[in-house]
């Protein structure tokens, strides 16, 4: 992982990261989703950021670290960007911590990134969740093709776990009745938040997707009829204290991608350096007239 510390994350947002790390046989790949959060100075984010993230994917490239993240760069809120970590289990997250301990080299790399890092941030911070399979719809762990996260976090009342799961289950349902697209992987908060904290990740090829997935929520508000609908609603407004989303594009350029995910679409993850612009030729000298006598 790119910090060596913890994350965050949040309803319609299906990004598994599953991917990201090798799983044990009987544990999900994407159990243990780590998120570093880095609030970024007015107007030092763009190349320069790309810049200094590429410190860190250089160090790791060389080491061969195995665990991959994918980067995430604020379209709407503070300006910031999320790294997602994806482990099997917590024993996977220590052993990553415990091999870039005892590489001298990538330690050391990582120390001056993350000086030069520093100088373009605000603040940093880490948040920690568990997968939750019961509360996720047809999570897609494959961002191969994804440009865009739509992240949602929930913050549960206390004592409201079981209407939680309740409403999940109803609306779950009513999306598989009306033949929904919908996706999203839920992760309940384990670190670093507060009780009754669950984010919902899905990814979007395109913006485009975000207007078919509107459109597909009129559909079904339709579909269900407004008594079942109020039933939601109710439930929703008794055990929900507040939710609110953020969309990101992913930046390929921060990420450290699987390699099936580079060679899915290469010329996102691996894009080409901008072309410099043709320097025009320079003008020759006017000749100077020859001066006669008069």
């Amino acid at each position: 992982m790119k910090k060596i510390s913890p994350i965050l994350l949040g309803l319609s947002l299906a990004v598994t990261c599953s991917a990201m790390a090798a799983a044990q046989p009987d544990a999900p790949k994407h159990a243990v989703l780590q998120i570093t959060r880095e609030y970024i100075k007015p107007y030092k984010g763009g190349m320069a950021h790309d810049k200094t993230e590429s410190a860190f994917i250089a160090a790791e490239t060389r080491a061969k670290l195995p665990v991959h993240y994918v980067a995430l760069n604020s379209l709407s809120g503070k300006s910031r960007a999320l790294f997602l970590t994806a482990y099997g289990s917590f024993d996977e997250w220590e052993k990553d911590n415990t091999l870039i301990d005892k590489n001298k080299e990538l330690a050391e790399a990582f120390e001056r990134a993350g000086l030069a890092d520093g100088e373009l941030l605000e603040d940093v911070d880490s948040l920690v969740y568990a997968y939750s399979d019961e509360l996720s719809y047809h999570p897609r762990p494959d961002l191969s093709h994804a440009h865009y996260v739509e992240i949602t976090v929930f913050n549960v009342r206390l004592g409201h776990d079981a209407d939680w799961h309740k409403l999940s289950k109803m609306y779950r349902d009513a999306l598989d009745k009306a033949g929904s697209s919908a996706h999203w992987a839920m992760f309940q908060g384990a670190y670093g938040v507060n009780d009754g904290a669950y984010i919902a990740l899905t990814g979007d090829k395109a913006m485009a997707d975000i207007d078919s997935a509107m459109i597909e929520g009129k559909k079904l508000m339709q579909s269900m009829g407004e008594e079942d609908w109020k039933k939601i609603d109710k439930l929703y407004g008794e055990c929900v204290e507040s939710a609110h989303s953020e969309l990101f594009s992913i930046n390929p350029r921060q990420s450290y991608p699987p390699e099936e995910w580079v060679a899915a679409d290469p010329e996102f993850w691996k894009p080409k350096p901008a072309a410099k612009p043709a320097m025009a030729p320079a003008a020759k000298p006017a000749k100077e007239e020859k001066k006669t006598k008069p």
